[in-house]
Parts: C-alpha cells; structure tokens; sequence
C-alpha cells in the first residue's frame, strides 16, 4: 500500500442517524486530509479514528471522560504514544467522536451547510489530535487560525466570523 503525507483514517458510522447525510464520510476524509496537508504535520504514517455517533453514545464519552453530563458536537481522545513501537507499526493519533444531532441543530442555528459544519468539526477534532487546543486565548487564536486557514482550502467560509469568544 503507498501512503502520502496524510494520515490513514477510518470513518466508523455508528448510529443510523446519519444515514440522512449521505456525503458525511467523504466530507470527514476530506478536512482531515486538508487539516494534515495545512499543518505539514508528521502524519503520514499515522492513523486515526473517527467515529459518526449520535447525542446519547456522545453523552456517556463527554461524562465518562470530561465529567459532562450532556451531549457535545465533537471530542477528541489523543492517543497515548508507546515507549517504543514495533517495526513498521504506524504511530496512532487517537480518535475522534462526532454526534449527528448536536451538529445538525448547530448548523440549523448558525444558518450554515451541514457539510460545513461537520467540515470544522472535523479539522477541529483533529488539530486537538495534533497537539493544538483551546484552554487559554492564545491557544485558541492559534487554533482559530489554523481552522480558518484549513477551511478556506476547502471553500468553507470562516466559522467565527460575527462570533463572540466564549470563555
């Protein structure tokens, strides 16, 4: 198998709901390829997970792992790198989890394209893989940035523009 620069990534559908998005994988593939192209990471022989679930499976990650008793758009569980790996093995980056009502009301609300929104979502989930986060405002001007630049590689406008940060 030949690799490229882009990390290998697996699109797991886990909940039926987004049978109603017929493109959802090939929009995920597509910003994570963007988002690894973008940052010029070392993600090449990389792998990762991403896995299309719904509000309640989103729920039990966010309270088992982030003590948040409610559903979230998207989380993000880096991977813990071995001390040493086997020959040929690829580095794993972690996985991401993103839940179909949560991003469809989001999108709804905020007046924008499903695909654009599950597009920053999943550049978002995969920059926190990459090491990038959010805790204080300069992380997240850096973060922001970089979500920015990578969507509108894709053609998808800025999704802070008119926003406010919340802290």
């Amino acid at each position: 198998m030949t690799r490229t620069n882009h990390p290998f990534t697996e699109v797991v559908i886990e909940a039926d709901c987004w049978d109603a998005e017929g493109s959802a994988e090939v929009t995920v593939l597509r910003a994570i390829e963007a988002a690894a192209e973008a940052i010029d990471a070392d993600t090449g022989e990389a792998e990762l997970a991403v896995m299309l679930t719904d509000d309640d499976h989103i729920r039990q990650l966010n309270t088992s792992f982030r003590g948040k008793d409610k559903p979230t758009n998207v989380l993000s569980f880096p991977a813990t790198q071995p001390e040493a790996m086997a020959d040929g093995a690829p580095r794993m980056l972690g996985d991401i989890a993103i839940a179909y009502q949560t991003v469809r009301r989001e999108a709804d609300d905020e007046g924008k394209p499903f695909t654009h929104h599950l597009s920053h979502l999943a550049v978002h989930g995969f920059l926190h893989l990459v090491g990038y986060d959010h805790e204080t405002d300069q992380e997240a001007d850096e973060m922001e940035d970089a979500e920015r630049a990578i969507l509108a590689r894709l053609g998808i406008p800025d999704p802070y523009a008119g926003q406010d940060r919340v802290s």
